[in-house]
């Protein structure tokens, strides 16, 4: 579906490096950017949506050119069938949740409104103002607002991080059926390992600008990280039983899976609890 090769001079943490990028995107895929703070993954979700322009490249979706530096061709991002969920949710606080809808489907009275309230439970509160509702029904607002111009590709940035866990799984649900029921191509950044391991058909993961993992989670879990020491903050992914009567207990960590040995007297409350955040401390890097 996407075919895109963009080059960008950014100023990081570490001083000035440039973003340069060359991959593809099928139609219907979950694709995750990871990578430490800087390494330009909003950059390439701006560039995408038209946010932002690259210094040279191009980008083609489904055979439409959006952008190409060499022959001058720059799509509006009115113009770019693009769904964008920022972080702050970017809600117009003088409207309605409705209203919210409304604009974004560029009339009054459409039918998707009803549609779309309904697909995220928010049909009680369509009356209410953003400031009146929790951090997870904004979020859903905006998902809709989002969902309702049906895009060909819907970009996320960190779009749940600043949700409690417990709301943070739920809406991790809700994208994934919506994807699936939708048919979206969908792009996400996010740091969260558990939810990079939910969502994710394949995680790109960004390294100074560049792609330095092109891969399913799992590939990356099995070979580990090497930029990674301390404590590990993760949550359980299976207990398995070992024949001696004890345990292993595997927790998905900071896109790693990391084995504990565990006593059995300690199973039945880890297990009752698995889907809870847990930290594991290692003495050496893995």
């Amino acid at each position: 579906m996407i075919a895109l090769e963009v080059r960008k001079s950014l100023v990081g943490p570490d001083g000035a490096f440039d973003l340069q990028v060359n991959f593809g995107v099928p139609r219907g895929e979950f694709l995750v950017l990871y990578g430490v703070s800087g390494a330009g993954k909003t950059t390439l979700l701006r560039i995408l949506a038209g946010l932002e322009e690259p210094d040279d490249g191009s980008i083609e979706v489904e055979g439409e050119t959006w952008m190409d530096r060499k022959k001058g061709i720059s799509v509006s991002p009115q113009k770019r069938s693009v769904g964008f969920v920022f972080q702050s949710y970017a809600l117009f606080p003088t409207m309605t949740v409705r209203r919210n809808l409304e604009f974004a489907a560029g009339r009054r009275k459409d039918p998707r409104v009803d549609l779309f309230l309904k697909m995220v439970e928010l049909e009680e509160l369509q009356h209410r103002y953003p400031e009146s509702l929790s951090g997870g029904q904004r979020q859903r607002v905006a998902l809709a607002r989002a969902l309702i111009r049906q895009p060909k590709l819907l970009l996320l940035d960190e779009p749940l991080s600043a949700l409690d866990h417990g709301m943070r799984r739920k809406l991790q649900d809700e994208l994934l059926r919506l994807h699936q029921e939708l048919g979206l191509t969908t792009v996400l950044v996010s740091h969260e390992h558990s939810e990079i391991v939910r969502l994710a058909h394949r995680l790109i993961y960004l390294r100074q600008g560049r792609v330095a993992f092109d891969g399913s989670p799992g590939e990356l879990f099995r070979g580990g990280h090497d930029s990674l020491d301390g404590p590990l903050h993760g949550e359980v992914a299976d207990i398995t039983g070992q024949n001696n009567g004890g345990c292993v207990l595997t927790v998905l960590a900071d896109l790693m899976a990391v084995s504990v040995p565990l006593e059995a007297r300690h199973v039945k409350r880890i297990a009752a609890c698995s889907s809870a955040p847990v930290q594991v401390t290692r003495k050496t890097k893995t």
